[in-house]
């Protein structure tokens, strides 16, 4: 009998082999499936997840935070936007050389562009994780309309972005641009926060 005919069968009042279904219940727990990362290739792994379609995020690999101003230069000039931008109270940013840009204290809604660190990208699905922190305000990133995120490093499974780190007061997830179908049936990009997506994985991630 398949989980479905025993399923089927208990809502029409037949007897459930409870015994069969805790067997099988603790063999789905006893062997996770989830897709195989190569340990040693945790960076090539996230790159390839965020290069699938669905997404909808770019990606461009700097070298360290120092490299970060000038990366976003670029991506302002390739999407002729003006050089402003909000940047929360990440020490990381703040001494990267910011002078020819107007960098706002606080952000607004549909900001042209806001910057943020991760926690980590995970490889298994091309997530980014990010955190709530006195530098890590949460806001700021469904504001803005371009959201570009540092990714210092890479871990391969989900539940290895959680392990070994102190629990922040919130964390939250983002696995590509924000989208919905909702309105009259037509997909519209950046539904429920950012419109664009654009990675910047440093090159010792």
């Amino acid at each position: 009998m398949s989980a479905r005919d025993a399923i089927l069968g208990a809502l029409r009042g037949a007897p459930v082999d409870t015994a069969r279904l805790d067997a099988e219940a603790a063999a789905l727990v006893a062997s996770i499936e989830r897709p195989a990362v190569d340990p040693t290739a945790l960076r090539s792994a996230f790159l390839d997840r965020l290069a699938q379609p669905g997404l909808g995020a770019t990606v461009a690999p700097i070298a360290d935070f120092a490299a970060l101003p000038a990366a976003v230069a670029f991506y302002m000039a390739e999407h002729d936007l003006p050089r402003a931008l909000y940047l929360p109270p990440d020490p990381r940013l703040m001494a990267a050389d910011w002078r020819d840009f107007d960098v706002r204290p606080s952000t607004a809604p549909d900001e042209a562009v806001v910057i943020a660190v991760a926690r980590c990208g995970v490889a298994e699905t091309g997530s980014l994780v990010l955190e709530t922190g006195p530098d890590a305000p949460m806001l700021p990133n469904f504001l803005g309309l371009h959201h570009l995120v540092v990714v210092p490093r890479i871990v391969a499974y989900l539940e290895d972005a959680l392990r070994d780190h102190p629990a922040p007061r919130a964390h939250y997830w983002i696995t590509g641009v924000s989208g919905t179908t909702d309105i009259e049936g037509s997909y519209v990009r950046g539904a429920h926060g950012p419109r664009f997506l654009h990675v910047l994985p440093l090159d010792g991630a």
